[in-house]
């Protein structure tokens, strides 16, 4: 009995022990504090490499094409954000090619609560969801030409 009753004892340390293990999983993902501060739109992804700005060089990248389009995220420690995105279109023209037109920009600011592997704005439909991988904020659009795959966010 007195067998049963030890190895009942170290059973329950030894469940108590793995259950207060490290909770993140060893994921990678990103803690609040380390989000906060200013990204940059890097890229405007579309499905194939289009020519937009006629110089013979085709790129999936919208930023490669055209000049205009810009973007940023400010994330505050307070978990508020300021949102900035040009406004622009990409329209197919004739063989294969591609027009953009900017015209502006928009403008969101609200909350923000991240996970560590996807962050979420509150008060601006253009930014949603994102998903956190290594240095970048991903939008994931999934459109088909003339559309925007993936917008993509790198820190400062």
């Amino acid at each position: 009995m007195k067998k049963i009753k030890s190895f009942f004892v170290y059973l329950s340390m030894f469940l108590i022990i793995v259950s207060c293990s490290d909770d993140d999983g060893g994921n990678g993902g990103f803690s609040s504090a380390a989000l906060v501060g200013t990204w940059d739109l890097v890229a405007v992804n579309v499905s194939s490499a289009v020519d937009v700005n006629g110089d013979g060089s085709s790129s999936k990248n919208l930023l490669d094409e055209e000049d205009c389009i810009s973007g940023s995220i400010i994330l505050r420690d307070d978990t508020t954000y300021q949102f900035e995105l040009s406004n622009f279109n990409l329209t197919p023209i004739t063989n294969n090619q591609y027009a953009v037109q900017c015209s502006g920009a928009s403008r969101a600011t609200g909350a923000w609560a991240s996970d560590g592997m996807e962050i979420v704005f509150q008060g601006s439909s253009l930014l949603g969801t994102l998903q956190l991988s290594n240095n970048t904020m991903i939008k994931v659009v999934a459109s088909e030409l003339p559309g925007i795959a993936t917008y993509v966010y790198e820190r400062r």
